[in-house]
């Protein structure tokens, strides 16, 4: 299936008292660049959910924005420290020896002290945090794919188009070149009477004349070749294969290079034009390709 880099996933998961949410979205870059916000709580799972994307996305910047809902009563603790309030009972005692103050410490004095009470959170199980992230994530990856997937067949088809639009082009540059070595030998003979007036023309010198120019006009090679690059794409997008952009974008190289070499050699304002038509379609399908993962 032909993928756009250019999608959007989201899926939401709840799984018992915790609730999982996994957005992402992705647009055109040369290589894999993951971009991941999520909790504190839940970065140890950056190396795990790499692992997962590259599963399902090879080429594209990908933005993943994580939210992680904890909803159970007993997710936070209190805690006592004990040896800390001994330091502070003892302190209170040098105190009240040192300075011969009353020793009016009570209980709430001593739970008002730092970190003698804290709250705590509950350490949760990272198996059953892992189940329910990997499946919000799966789940916006699958709509991620789908949305790419439909971005990708039309950008596909309108390619396919623009494809069909240069094959007409070519054969309108194979059908013409002949014609301008016809129109050539004709101007050259009318010439050449002229200024020989009633002397016979050399039909030789007059033929050796026609082949040189007709060599070097000739967009045969030229042409061949870029047939072949327009099949060859068809054939690629035709293929199942993943990850076929870089490959449709070295194709697109080759035919922009066949259409320079044709407006080098055109000494005709139609192949000329033909051949800027064929350039600026190979640049606007390579614009497209950009966007094929």
């Amino acid at each position: 299936m032909i993928k756009s880099m250019t999608g959007f996933g989201r899926c939401e998961v709840s799984e018992g008292d915790r609730k999982f949410t996994v957005e992402m979205k992705g647009v055109n870059h040369r290589y894999l660049d993951a971009n991941i916000r999520m909790p504190k709580k839940l970065n140890f799972f950056d190396s795990a959910i790499r692992t997962v994307l590259k599963q399902y996305v090879t080429r594209g910047k990908v933005d993943i924005f994580i939210t992680y809902e904890d909803l159970t009563e007993n997710q936070v603790a209190l805690k006592y420290n004990e040896s800390l309030a001994k330091e502070y009972l003892d302190a209170f005692k040098k105190m009240e020896e040192t300075f011969g103050l009353e020793n009016d410490i009570r209980v709430s004095t001593v739970s008002r002290c730092p970190e003698v009470l804290r709250m705590e959170e509950q350490s949760a199980d990272e198996d059953e945090l892992w189940k329910g992230l990997k499946k919000a994530l799966e789940g916006a990856l699958k709509q991620f794919v789908e949305t790419r997937g439909i971005e990708g067949e039309n950008l596909k088809n309108d390619i396919i188009a623009k494809l069909d639009g240069m094959s007409e082009k070519v054969a309108c540059i194979e059908v013409r070149s002949p014609e301008i070595v016809a129109e050539y030998r004709a101007k050259l003979e009318e010439k050449v009477k002229e200024l020989l007036a009633d002397t016979q023309m050399d039909e030789g010198r007059i033929a050796a004349e026609v082949v040189i120019f007709a060599d070097k006009i000739c967009t045969d090679e030229e042409v061949v070749r870029l047939k072949s690059h327009i099949a060859h794409m068809k054939e690629t997008f035709a293929t199942e294969e993943n990850g076929i952009g870089r490959k449709l974008d070295f194709i697109a190289q080759e035919m922009n290079r066949e259409a320079n070499t044709i407006l080098s050699k055109a000494n005709d304002i139609e192949v000329s034009n033909y051949a800027i038509d064929l350039k600026t379609e190979i640049e606007k399908v390579r614009e497209q390709i950009q966007n094929i993962e």
